[in-house]
């Protein structure tokens, strides 16, 4: 490999980093405000009220044309796993990023030295 195509590649590298950290800042924005009402579903999910309401439901006391996914048995449950889930997978991916950052602050060290 060549110097420019040396540099060329990691042009790519930085521009493909880049654009992948700006849309998981944007992704974690939009996260970090759905997070309330995840804790609201969480609350709600086999509550004495879920369960008043999905009482009404199954009676056929509710209008018709209500959408009501979150009387579903699975609807809330698999995006609170879904939830639990991400949030170890992000656990994961941060101590693995904090590992490589220290790693390669005492490579830079070493290397300086």
């Amino acid at each position: 490999m060549t110097q420019t195509e040396r540099i060329s590649n990691m042009e790519r590298h930085l521009d493909r980093a880049a654009a992948a950290l700006r849309q998981l800042s944007s992704a974690l924005d939009s996260y970090e405000e759905a997070r309330q009402s995840l804790a609201a579903l969480d609350s709600y999910y086999g509550s004495d009220d879920w369960k008043a309401d999905y009482a009404a439901d199954e009676a056929g006391r509710l209008p018709a044309t209500l959408k009501r996914g979150v009387l579903s048995e699975d609807a809330v449950w698999n995006l609170l796993d879904d939830n639990r889930q991400l949030a170890v997978r992000m656990r994961t991916d941060a101590e693995c990023a904090s590992h490589a950052s220290r790693r390669d602050m005492h490579s830079r060290s070493d290397s300086s030295q």
